[in-house]
């Protein structure tokens, strides 16, 4: 009976999947992609008897696959903090979604565990740029603040991974670094021992070192929006450049603008972290925007709509 493991390629899901693999070892297939891919239910090909696990994605983006998989006769399990919209019921699906503005997957998943693997929900959240959430989640593990910081640099460096327009432009596939990440209950281990942390440490402050030379666009007390050329650096550090400009300027809402390849933008909007509200429902005013309060994106924003976008992102905040 396979067993099916869908999960978004970034901290937060790959934290989560963590967190229930070391609670619950299993051998599984699994189904990931870089960050924005979230339409990753439709992939599997599950059928009566099958169980599949889904971390860290839209119900709302996976209805019609969901649907369609439960017909079959798959039970599904889901985990997620995204806008989900109506979820049916139906005794083959078990949710585990809220949309909480602080509260991520990991620590969805965090909770149904019961805090057994929390160091590793930890991580994810610093991954999700929930410092705050973070913080107190870490609080009964008593860790030294330097091993705190580990951990938060642990997070930022997963998720800066999964920020890329293919697989192709990152240091590792999900799936992959997934499987680095498995074998050590303990993150501090990982990021003290394992050669692939020093890898994504470097690429990172190559990166992030790119990315501070841009120009920011209208720099205010509100809204600051960058732009950043149709590279394989800029659309790696794009995303976690958003989270370090957000927690440098808490008060100010921020938009990356990546130049896609064949025209138009990859972006990611911050709403100001004193509120945390906002970014979903202004990107899903464009077609391929969605997200979640505190942070969201739009896959694909053609040139002609820039202004648009401008004009939206500035009147949201």
């Amino acid at each position: 009976m396979p067993v099916y493991d869908v999960f978004n390629g970034d901290a937060d899901g790959i934290c989560a999947l963590q967190q229930l693999h070391l609670a619950e070892p299993r051998d599984s297939v699994l189904v990931t992609g870089v960050k924005r891919d979230i339409a990753l239910v439709q992939r599997v090909e599950a059928t009566a008897g099958d169980v599949v696990t889904v971390l860290d994605v839209s119900f709302d983006k996976n209805r019609d696959a969901c649907l369609a998989l439960l017909e079959r006769g798959a039970t599904l399990r889901w985990f997620d903090h995204h806008f989900a919209g109506e979820i049916p019921e139906h005794p083959g699906l078990e949710v585990h979604i809220e949309t909480l503005p602080d509260k991520g997957t990991s620590l969805l998943v965090d909770e149904y565990l019961g805090g057994a693997h929390r160091a590793w929900a930890v991580v994810g959240t610093y991954g999700d740029n929930f410092d705050e959430a973070a913080a107190r989640a870490s609080a009964p593990l008593e860790l030294p603040d330097a091993d705190l910081a580990l951990l938060r640099e642990l997070g930022i460096l997963i998720n800066y991974n999964g920020y890329g327009a293919t697989v192709e432009d990152l240091h590792y596939p999900p799936a992959e670094l997934f499987r680095a990440l498995a074998p050590y209950a303990d993150p501090l281990a990982f990021a003290r021992e394992d050669p692939a942390f020093r890898r994504l440490r470097d690429g990172y402050r190559e990166d992030m070192a790119r990315a501070e030379a841009a120009a920011l666009l209208q720099p205010g007390p509100r809204h600051t929006q960058v732009m950043l050329p149709a590279e394989p650096w800029a659309r790696r550090v794009g995303g976690v450049y958003a989270n370090a400009l957000a927690q440098a300027a808490p008060e100010r809402a921020h938009a990356m603008l990546t130049r896609r390849a064949d025209g138009g933008f990859v972006v990611s909007v911050r709403a100001p972290l004193t509120t945390r509200d906002g970014a979903d429902a202004l990107c899903r005013q464009f077609d391929t925007g969605g997200g979640r309060k505190a942070a969201a994106g739009i896959n694909h924003l053609p040139e002609a709509a820039l202004d648009d976008f401008i004009a939206a992102f500035v009147a949201a905040f």
